[in-house]
């Protein structure tokens, strides 16, 4: 098969398998959220940033190495799955001990309890950690669809009934445990992939010498990341950091389904052709153009409705994360460029530059969290927005010069498609607020009437301007039917 029809038919596996999770996901986490507070959903993000740093060091990078390695084999998988067993069971112990230092820097002795059980999942993941790799590196997303859908869904019956019988924070790590267990299972099976519980020194060196520095880079990131969550759980109440952490979830929705999928799809994507800088930019170029067509109206218009749509999915007492939400829905549209550029300089195997860029990202990032703390939680989010935007500067900047694609030339093919998105948003928010919302119209005929004005304009404007992404569409679903006569 052609790495352009894999290519394909891996991100349309990848984009139903995303768009599943997160409907499904999304409403599970509808009915928690009417069903538990925000301090209970604010008490599960205080750990957040201790989940996502075992998570990192635990995998060491090495899962990456694997999926760049032209000719993997049982000897690879096999060193790197011991090595991440073990590693687990490391983590996890000192994450048992650590777990009242946690609890007493957020003045929360529930979290001793909620760390020791949660963070099981380190050891669960890691026996399917090399399973989901090989997977990735064949490009096998289909398997990974049905694996992760019943997994959520099972998951989520039991989080949610946990939720409805009062079982409050507790429903969630049962939940997420669940889940990781529910996929190690399946990736065993589907796979059909089995370790030999080997281990090879100089295996383990050439992994390591890669994905060590990926590891570094994937701490330092995920300190800088989940620092807001620190910072809001540390100097303000639970029930702020459960509004944030349920805006930030929300704005995920649209970013994850697009982003997510493309990002697992380009990284072995890119690595196949990593030697080829013309086509490199080519095929980045017009991956770039599709997100930012998808994304950039689905924030914006998102942004306009956040009130009726929080209200009707949350209830009344989701409110006050309405302003929360908008504000991280400008600083979200960054996100996927930093990730497409950052993945240039991974598969050309700078992982030095990588750890580099993100050192200087966290420096700067970390000194301005603290500077903006006096100006309380709204000064914390605008500085996310600017934060956001200069993070996508550096690896523009950096990413982009190495396929000769500059940051400048980026924003030059970006610019159509987030103007119309804004001018629409602009307009749609007129229609609401002065027609709509002033005959105290149901939020969910708010919603809909918004949301057909929206999408009828957007892409009405970007076909009379003829945008290259919307030209990319047609041509892939013309080329997909007449495959298919």
């Amino acid at each position: 098969m052609s790495l352009k029809k894999k290519t394909i038919g891996g991100l349309m596996w990848t984009i139903s398998q995303q768009f599943s999770l997160r409907l499904i996901t999304f409403g599970v986490s509808v009915i928690l959220a009417r069903l538990m507070t925000p301090a209970e959903f604010g008490l599960f993000g205080m750990i957040s940033i201790l989940i996502a740093l075992g998570s990192n060091l635990m995998d060491s990078g090495l899962t990456s190495s694997l999926i760049r390695t032209p000719n993997a084999v049982q000897k690879d998988y096999s060193t790197v799955f011991v090595i991440n067993l073990v590693g687990s069971v490391v983590i996890y112990t000192i994450v048992f001990f650590t777990a009242p230092a946690v609890a007493s820097f957020y003045n929360q002795e529930i979290l001793i309890d909620i760390i020791r059980v949660f963070c099981i999942v380190f050891i669960i993941n890691a026996f399917n950690g090399v399973q989901k790799a090989k997977l990735t590196k064949e490009m096998n997303f289909k398997s990974q669809m049905i694996i992760q859908i019943p997994s959520v869904v099972v998951g989520g019956i039991l989080g949610i009934t946990l939720a409805y019988n009062g079982f409050g924070v507790w429903s969630l790590v049962w939940m997420y445990l669940l889940q990781s267990f529910l996929s190690a299972v399946q990736h065993w099976i589907y796979s059909g992939w089995r370790p030999d519980l080997m281990f090879d020194k100089e295996t383990f060196l050439y992994h390591f010498n890669f994905g060590y520095k990926m590891t570094l880079s994937g701490i330092i990131a995920t300190l800088y990341k989940n620092i807001y969550t620190v910072i809001i759980a540390k100097y303000f109440s639970a029930s702020q950091l459960g509004f944030y952490t349920r805006a930030l979830s929300l704005r995920e929705m649209p970013i994850s389904n697009l982003y997510n999928a493309l990002v697992r799809v380009t990284y072995p994507m890119f690595s196949s052709i990593n030697d080829d800088d013309a086509k490199l930019k080519v095929v980045y170029k017009k991956v770039m153009e599709q997100v930012v067509f998808w994304i950039a109206p689905f924030l914006t218009f998102l942004m306009v409705v956040a009130e009726p749509f929080i209200r009707l999915l949350l209830t009344e007492k989701w409110l006050p994360a309405v302003p929360y939400f908008q504000i991280l829905c400008v600083a979200g549209l960054w996100s996927p460029l930093q990730a497409f550029n950052n993945n240039i300089v991974k598969v050309k195997g700078k992982s030095n530059l990588s750890l580099r860029i993100r050192i200087i990202k966290t420096s700067l990032g970390t000194i301005g969290v603290f500077a903006a703390i006096p100006f309380g939680i709204y000064g914390l989010l605008y500085f996310q927005v600017i934060s956001s935007m200069f993070d996508y500067y550096l690896d523009a900047h950096y990413g982009g010069n190495m396929i000769n694609y500059s940051m400048w030339e980026q924003i030059k093919d970006m610019a159509p498609s987030i103007s119309i998105a804004i001018f629409t948003g602009f307009m749609t928010w007129m229609l609401d607020i002065y027609l709509l919302k002033s005959f105290s119209m149901p939020d969910l005929l708010r919603l809909l009437i918004c949301g057909l004005f929206y999408g009828m304009f957007y892409l009405g404007s970007c076909q009379l301007f003829k945008l290259p992404a919307t030209r990319e569409l047609r041509q892939l679903i013309f080329k997909k039917n007449v495959s298919g006569k």
